[in-house]
């Protein structure tokens, strides 16, 4: 891998100067750009110390179209001595292999709830918020690894009540409280199907689609505290019912069945 190029692959979330082009989203897609404003800062020449170069910044790079990103893979070989690129993204598949084999990659997981929460401090204290513990929590179980999305929950929720707390936190980001589907996954712990469809049915009343109920079911299962090769099982189970619930099979009677999935993984055997 050559390491005089950069590709950097994240999720969505992360001027012109003498040295640094910093080519945004909305202006690298096409090729024009490239052969235009890219190739013509390549080509400056500008006087700098020994080991230095110029930079290209380039983000959202996969959104380049094809012949954009063959023309930057010329550019990048015909200037390398002099110049450095920096490309990020948020799905390296959708950049070209001559590019990508020119790159060194560097791959961004998301943050870790303990990120999240060390900057969600910071800035509650900064911009005096009145918020309690609970809520820090529940901005953190929705923005899932996402610090741009955390940072717009706790704002909207301040905006929108004042005090931020799990109740507030949860209806301005509108998905099913997490308590109520831990509970739901208790009666099926409990092999209780009758108590568990009543969350189901509670969260469908409500109007959350059968994609935001398993996805929080998911979420709340991979943290719910239970045997581990149980936890497997129903984590099985919820990916299937997801699978059918995407591809438009998003009935109730889906979601019930999956109740029944779960409950019989933990109900005692029949008697012979």
């Amino acid at each position: 891998i050559c390491e005089s190029e950069l590709l950097g692959q994240g999720r969505s979330g992360s001027g012109e100067w003498n040295l640094v082009l910093d080519a945004g989203r909305s202006v690298c897609r096409g090729i024009d750009v490239v052969r235009n404003k890219i190739k013509m800062f390549a080509q400056q020449k500008v006087t700098l110390p020994k080991g230095r170069h110029k930079i290209i910044i380039l983000d959202e790079a996969d959104s380049m179209t094809d012949g954009a990103q063959q023309a930057l893979r010329r550019i990048m070989e015909i200037y390398s001595r002099t110049t450095r690129f920096a490309l990020a993204c948020n799905a390296s598949d959708k950049i070209i292999e001559p590019i990508q084999s020119r790159c060194a990659m560097l791959r961004y997981s998301k943050l870790t709830d303990g990120q999240i929460l060390a900057r969600l401090q910071e800035v509650v204290e900064k911009e005096h918020l009145a918020v309690s513990d609970d809520g820090l929590e529940a901005v953190i179980f929705t923005a899932q690894g996402d610090m741009r999305q955390a940072l717009n929950n706790l704002q909207s929720t301040n905006s929108g009540f004042g005090y931020i707390n799990s109740e507030n936190v949860f209806k301005v980001c509108d998905e099913p409280h997490p308590l109520l589907v831990k509970g739901m996954l208790g009666h099926c712990v409990d092999s209780n199907i009758d108590e568990a469809y009543k969350v189901v049915e509670q969260l469908w009343a409500l109007g959350y689609s059968p994609e935001d109920i398993i996805g929080n079911i998911f979420r709340v299962c991979k943290t719910y505290q239970m045997a581990e090769y149980l936890k497997l099982e129903f984590i099985k189970e919820i990916g299937f019912t997801h699978m059918r619930v995407a591809e438009g099979v998003n009935s109730l009677l889906q979601m019930a069945g999956l109740l029944g999935r779960l409950c019989s993984k933990t109900a005692p055997p029949a008697a012979s």
